[in-house]
């Protein structure tokens, strides 16, 4: 049985930080989502990355993206506002994705999966292959990818690393050490301040813990058959990525069918972020 406890209406044409936070019931999970821009053509389902809730999507890049589509984020099972248990496998948090989706309604969308959601969108487009149309594939790599089961480590590191130095883990994590990426990072970061009311609560530990055993797993399985993926991808990353290591999105391009690659000069995980200008330009003409 689905409920939606908060008018689901149509989306609309404001912006990230303006649009208010929905939750609609499905599967027993109350899912926490937002969504924005123009209520027509397929809509844009952004899959998120490792310890990220809805404030966590750079503004740019989602009021970019809803100038020309439909965009819907949201809390995955578990996540931020959502309710739940957040799984300890990516296929379980790719179906948990696959229940809110249909829960809104659509028999076919576009997904852009960042990091671990793009691991979660890999599986989507496997397990449901109907329901997608197009995929953003940015900052991720194929199961059994080289390094991605060191991403817990890296992640524990990076923490420490912000704690120590009184910063954001990310502008360590997505960001290169150079003047330029330096730089973008604290942009990033700021933008992610945008918004000032209605904020997504933070992921909670355990929750956090939950999502680095299925990166783990999710990086020592075996390599998956992509050719049975034919859907158009457009596989981004910059050229230093040191959370999912850039060899994996070179690997992921390689193997995919019908795939067309892009990296970043001196740019990190959060490459799309550091180019966002760019990203947009390119995502809306693929899309």
């Amino acid at each position: 049985m689905i409920k939606v406890q908060a008018p689901q209406g149509a989306a609309v044409n404001t912006t990230w930080k303006d649009t208010p936070t929905q939750t609609i019931n499905a599967g027993g999970v109350e899912f926490a989502y937002r969504q924005l821009g123009p209520d027509t053509g397929v809509p844009v389902v952004f899959l998120t990355h490792l310890a990220a809730v809805l404030d966590n999507w750079d503004p740019r890049v989602v009021d970019g993206i809803a100038a020309k589509h439909r965009v819907i984020t949201f809390d995955n099972r578990g996540v931020g506002a959502s309710s739940g248990a957040t799984p300890t496998t990516i296929e379980e948090m790719a179906r948990d994705a696959v229940t809110f989706i249909r829960a809104l309604g659509f028999d076919q969308v576009d997904l852009f999966g960042f990091s671990m959601g793009g691991m979660i969108a890999q599986v989507i487009a496997q397990e449901e292959p109907q329901l997608v149309r197009k995929m953003i594939l940015a900052g991720t790599g194929p199961a059994g990818g080289e390094g991605i089961d060191k991403v817990t480590r890296i992640s524990y590191l990076d923490t420490a690393r912000g704690l120590l130095t009184r910063q954001d883990p990310k502008q360590f994590l997505f960001f290169t050490r150079t003047p330029n990426g330096r730089r973008a990072g604290k942009e990033f970061l700021a933008r992610l301040q945008e918004r000032t009311s209605d904020r997504d609560k933070a992921i909670s530990v355990g929750s956090f813990r939950a999502q680095l055993k299925a990166i783990h797993r999710w990086g020592q399985q075996k390599p998956a058959d992509l050719a049975s993926i034919h859907q158009p991808v457009l596989v981004m990353n910059g050229e230093s990525d040191r959370m999912v290591p850039t060899k994996n999105t070179v690997d992921l391009d390689r193997r995919l069918p019908n795939s067309q690659l892009v990296l970043y000069p001196d740019a990190g995980h959060g490459g799309v972020f550091q180019f966002h200008e760019d990203f947009v330009k390119r995502a809306l003409e693929f899309l």
